[in-house]
């Protein structure tokens, strides 16, 4: 059985000139990244069969972006380059202040449409992972996300979801943001969230509180990342924090979606009636894999070459 991943796929262009805007930096380091992307290309390396639905530009740029997945073992027949939109880029610059100067360039990512999911082979897929807020920006890849998601419920596929929420997507539409993410939330098996997300989407001032509130309105498994301290774990009624491992940090990037990769590729060769049947110690088990996969992932500065050193030894 196979995973697939479906949202983002774009380049990352980080600033290196430290302290500096968008505008006044001359030197950018370019990445391939997008948080779907990122997971697909984690469950590969860690062994598991996956495929991503993403759309790129037919430019040099989404050509790499399609030779990396390959690299990495993924499967690229949807990964789909259009003539007539440039891959989509991402521009970040860490300034003095602590704050991100952030230029969000869109262009293929978001016209996957609807039409080109439905055409999609899901017989042999376990599980769907739904893991960009781009997602949730107007557009073709919006309605696809809805599209799919009504997909996998009438055929009883385990649905993972991540929102990746960036408030410079959505800095006048925040109620819109969380209206689409609670759709997901109420509809997924498993669904991971940062503590701001928790926060954000629950309208809670406390992780503790966005937890309850998390177990009264969903019957998905879900877990809140907190760094160092590791994750809260919501299951049947009640939370408990499952620890990380201490590690000394080089580049935080991608370790939640490490995380997430790690969760599923656990999972993928399940039966969604076995999925069901797993107890608190089963995923306790699996969790704590998965917080040893995001802080490997630490260890290295940048996702994907963080994710050619994750194997399944890791869990060992």
């Amino acid at each position: 059985m196979k995973i697939l991943c479906v949202g983002e796929a774009l380049i990352d262009m980080i600033c290196t000139d430290k302290g500096k805007s968008l505008s006044e930096g001359d030197h950018f380091l370019k990445k391939p990244g997008g948080a779907p992307t990122n997971v697909a290309a984690a469950i590969a390396a860690l062994g598991g069969k996956v495929e991503l639905a993403a759309k790129v530009g037919n430019d040099p740029f989404g050509k790499q972006l399609i030779q990396v997945m390959q690299e990495f073992g993924v499967s690229t027949r949807w990964m789909l380059a259009d003539d007539s939109y440039f891959t989509t880029f991402a521009f970040v610059s860490l300034m003095e202040d602590g704050e991100r100067d952030f230029v969000f360039n869109r262009g293929a990512d978001g016209q996957l449409s609807r039409e080109e999911v439905d055409a999609i082979d899901l017989e042999d897929v376990s599980i769907i992972h739904f893991g960009s807020a781009t997602g949730f920006l107007p557009g073709p890849l919006q309605a696809a996300y809805q599209s799919l998601l009504q997909k996998a419920l009438q055929r009883n596929i385990f649905i993972s979801f991540d929102p990746n929420y960036r408030h410079l997507l959505f800095p006048n539409n925040t109620r819109s943001f969380i209206d689409q993410s609670w759709n997901f939330l109420k509809a997924c098996h498993f669904f991971k969230l940062s503590d701001e997300e928790a926060m954000l989407i629950t309208g809670a001032t406390t992780v503790k509180d966005a937890a309850t509130i998390l177990l009264e309105r969903t019957s998905a498994v879900f877990t809140i990342t907190l760094g160092k301290e590791g994750t809260l774990f919501g299951f049947r009624g009640s939370t408990s924090i499952i620890p990380s491992i201490p590690i000394k940090p080089v580049d935080t990037t991608g370790a939640g979606d490490a995380f997430v990769g790690a969760v599923l590729y656990q999972l993928c060769n399940r039966s969604l009636d076995a999925i069901k049947n797993l107890t608190a110690d089963d995923w306790s088990q699996i969790i704590g894999n998965g917080n040893k996969a995001g802080a490997r992932t630490c260890e290295y500065m940048g996702a994907m070459e963080a994710f050619k050193h994750l194997n399944n030894q890791i869990f060992q």
